[in-house]
């Protein structure tokens, strides 16, 4: 999978070189911030996300994306409790969109990015950051010309691991 991740992502490269010189006069730039809930390893954490990203033709862009661990939860490891934090996250983003009417637009996204997991129970703290490959789908609203709203759904496949994680997004949209 990770494998058709990455060609995935090769590919939408090399397909967006013609976009490219077709590119709108200059890239619409926008920025969000919002909340995101991610599932890993039967625990459910919560972050902080903000996002900015380059919309470079109506259907191509790329977004860099920043997160900070706002809750934790509690699960079990061989019936041991073990706290687990998200502290902190950070990706970037192929994004294509598909608009469906002036005011709604599907996206669709993949990219690379770093997750850093603190795992703690009364036998021994586990910190650690891995690495991942990213993809998700959306859908976003724009209420007038600069601002909108944004939901989306991310997979993270964990390299050299068999786990991987699940965010769901909401977010506050702006056009700059």
């Amino acid at each position: 999978m990770k494998t058709l991740i990455a060609a995935t992502l090769v590919a939408a490269s090399v397909a967006a070189i013609p976009a490219l010189s077709q590119a709108q006069t200059s890239p619409e730039i926008y920025g969000s911030v919002g909340y995101g809930s991610t599932r890993a390893s039967g625990a459910d954490t919560g972050v902080i996300q903000g996002r900015v990203g380059a919309k470079i033709t109506p259907h191509f862009g790329v977004e860099g994306e920043l997160a900070g661990g706002v809750s934790d939860d509690k699960t079990y490891v061989a019936g041991v409790p073990v706290n687990v934090k998200q502290q902190h996250q950070a990706a970037a983003y192929a994004v294509g969109f598909l608009p469906v009417t002036p005011n709604i637009e599907l996206l669709a996204r993949a990219g690379y990015g770093t997750t850093k997991f603190d795992a703690s129970s009364a036998a021994s703290p586990l910190k650690g950051s891995m690495e991942s490959w990213n993809y998700g789908v959306g859908a976003q609203y724009r209420f007038d010309d600069r601002n909108g709203v944004r939901a989306d759904w991310t997979k993270s496949e964990f390299n050299n691991s068999k786990e991987d994680a699940d965010t769901l997004a909401v977010a506050y949209v702006r056009k700059f």
